[in-house]
């Protein structure tokens, strides 16, 4: 009897992209495979197409040659429409600005998500405040003001609102850069057991190499030759 393949998360294969103008491949990622609650760290410099590979991974832009699927649809044939509806349904996103909307309270904020992806509000509404909860952001505090609260407190509601829908792929883009070393550390273990409860793999991009030990993948973008490694 032979195995059943693999159902991956993230399947790509032999990626390559350039932005128009340009005289050779500026992204070329010959291979990577994540399975579901896998969780891969990814580093570079400024300018080494981190962002451009975030930007292929969500579906933003698509590539020139090679196929990237998620949870088993070709992304990389989608329509532009179609992307956006994958995404709002099976990817989450921690930007490192944070992106929440100031004068909206904490509730909406986490809700917004369950709002672009057409699902219910009201059935997602104990979910966002069990979130909120559990990563530390008690009941009273849900109808405040995003503005009002401190950065820290922002940090747990853009991971809530990630989370929310138990996205399949979770996208955080350097969201901890301007913290010190033990705020750093708290939010990395709030977001990966948070991400580990929902059973969602984690692409994590920074340049802080001490995040690493989070990890069970490695990616260096300054060496896509060898591709993902062991941790």
């Amino acid at each position: 009897m032979t195995d059943k393949p693999k159902k991956y998360v993230i399947d790509l294969k032999n990626l390559q992209f350039r932005w128009p103008g340009s005289s050779g491949w500026q992204l070329q990622l010959p291979g990577l495979q994540l399975e579901a609650g896998q969780h891969l760290f990814v580093r570079g410099a400024s300018g080494s197409g981190k962002t451009t590979l975030l930007n292929l991974l969500s579906g933003i832009t698509t590539p020139h040659q090679g196929e990237l699927w998620l949870q088993q649809q070709p992304m990389h044939r989608l329509s532009a429409s179609k992307r956006d509806t994958l995404r709002a349904q099976q990817i989450g996103v921690v930007f490192q600005q944070l992106n929440l909307i100031p004068y909206l309270s904490v509730i909406d904020n986490v809700l917004l998500v369950a709002r672009f992806a057409g699902q219910s509000i009201s059935a997602s509404e104990e979910r966002a405040s069990q979130l909120l909860s559990r990563l530390g952001l008690v009941e009273s505090i849900h109808q405040r003001a995003a503005a009002e609260l401190s950065v820290g407190q922002q940090q747990r509601v853009a991971i809530a609102r990630a989370l929310l829908l138990r996205p399949a792929l979770l996208i955080a883009d350097e969201p901890t850069s301007a913290l010190d070393a033990d705020n750093r550390d708290a939010f990395m273990q709030l977001m990966l057991a948070e991400a580990n409860d929902s059973g969602t793999t984690v692409i994590f991009v920074s340049h802080d190499t001490a995040l690493r030990q989070y990890f069970h993948w490695y990616l260096d973008m300054e060496q896509l030759a060898q591709g993902v490694q062991a941790c």
